[in-house]
């Protein structure tokens, strides 16, 4: 693999990691120069 997709592989997982278990939220992405260099996550929680 190269060393695009080995960052595009890593990125992919920590995508993933992030939207486990939220319900209610979103997750930005900042990218730079063509690279993501960020990732937030915020998380709303319900009361029903």
């Amino acid at each position: 693999m190269g060393e695009k997709s080995e960052e595009l592989e890593r990125i992919k997982e920590r995508l993933a990691e992030q939207l486990e278990g939220l319900q209610y939220g979103s997750i930005t992405i900042t990218v730079q120069d063509g690279k993501v260099v960020q990732m937030e996550r915020s998380e709303k929680v319900r009361f029903k």
